[in-house]
């Protein structure tokens, strides 16, 4: 969908910031953050999807002025909302209602590695043959999205050539809303001066993971 979240080579919102430090996390209140998140990942009814989605939906005030954890905190606690893990009671009081039961939450890192029987995967076998192949030219449609989308804005209507075939994965657009649909998955190579009109001259290029019903032959 169009929103605040897809500003990619946009102008007018100023430069990105060039963090030099290397280190992932900028205080220890982000590391707890990305735990909490990453640890919600093990619901058997979570997708990367949904949750892209749901952050996507932030007003436009809190997402360009939130840390960037800051998102990932309140994208997560409205999900646990939705789905009856929290409420906003707990939220605002700051205490839990939750009654520990034992051995759960487990209290070591050995026992919660128990609880993950094996990584999610979201590739997928195909019935159907990939429409394109490495070093065919294509074209990104033009239409956005009512939705999540993993097209970028820059992109659209955008010519490029694909660099290697993934074979199938699941289709985020469908995924944000619960369904498994799979397509075939490219990366494609756009010239820069093929997006940005500042870039004539550049020799750069961009590569971009984009699924079938993104793309049109050129």
């Amino acid at each position: 969908m169009d929103g605040v979240h897809d500003i990619g080579g946009r102008q007018g919102f100023g430069p990105v910031p060039n963090k030099e430090d290397g280190e992932p996390f900028n205080a220890e209140w982000e590391t707890r953050a990305f735990g909490i998140v990453q640890s919600s990942a093990l619901g058997s009814g979570w997708t990367i999807d949904w949750f892209r989605h749901c952050r996507e939906l932030i007003v436009p005030t809190d997402y360009l002025t939130r840390p960037y954890f800051d998102q990932w905190i309140t994208t997560l606690a409205a999900q646990l909302v939705d789905e009856g893990y929290l409420t906003l009671q707990e939220i605002r009081s700051g205490a839990s209602f939750f009654v520990p039961k034992p051995a759960y939450p487990a209290d070591t890192a050995e026992a919660s590695r128990a609880y993950v029987k094996e990584p999610k995967s979201y590739a997928r076998e195909m019935s159907t043959t990939a429409l394109f192949a490495p070093g065919e030219p294509v074209r990104c449609s033009s239409l956005g999205s009512a939705g999540h989308t993993r097209l970028p804005g820059y992109a659209r209507g955008r010519q490029g050539v694909v660099h290697a075939h993934h074979g199938g994965h699941v289709l985020p657009d469908a995924s944000a809303h619960g369904s498994t649909k799979a397509e075939h998955l490219y990366t494609v190579g756009f010239q820069a001066s093929k997006l940005w009109p500042e870039a004539e001259h550049a020799i750069d290029q961009v590569f971009v993971d984009l699924w079938e019903s993104y793309l049109e032959p050129a």
